[in-house]
């Protein structure tokens, strides 16, 4: 199997020996992250129950994996453009909150595929303002270097 560009939950939350590497394969992208966690602690787990019509929660790649961020316990987990749907192990809160990927994943995953180093891998939306994101400064011109660097100077002494 090749390692994707960036990590799905179908890729990333795969069964343990002695199961067969396929025997979730018909277990929605979105349930398999309840089906590792049980399958890891041997214990069962509620199951969510709908949707909730307004959450919404905005998917982005970090270190080369699509994730999405419980935003009342900041605990995160893979998700998938495949199955859009969020419900944290953690929380266990009793329904799925939507997720929006961008319109064009395979544009997103190919731009961050120029990163060789998977660990580097991370996109988020322009518009997701979650937990203060850093914004890019706009850049500056040589002469306003020129001057911030003057102005340090003269505030040391």
């Amino acid at each position: 199997m090749a390692v994707p560009i960036v990590s799905r939950a179908e890729d990333f939350y795969a069964p343990a020996p002695p199961l067969r590497p396929d025997a979730w394969d018909l277990i929605p992208p979105a349930e398999r992250v309840i089906a590792y966690l049980e399958n890891m602690e041997k214990r069962g787990l509620p199951r969510p129950d709908g949707v909730d019509p307004d959450a919404l929660l905005i998917a982005r790649v970090d270190a080369g994996r699509w994730v999405a961020q419980c935003p009342v316990c900041l605990s995160a987990q893979v998700v998938s453009p495949a199955d859009p749907r969020f419900w944290c192990v953690g929380c266990q809160p009793g329904v799925w909150t939507t997720l929006r990927f961008p319109d064009d994943v395979a544009a997103v995953e190919g731009l961050v595929a120029g990163e060789p180093l998977k660990a580097r891998r991370f996109w988020w939306a322009s518009d997701d303002t979650a937990y203060n994101r850093p914004r890019p400064r706009p850049p500056i011109t040589l002469k306003q270097q020129a001057e911030q660097d003057l102005q340090n100077s003269m505030r040391r002494g």
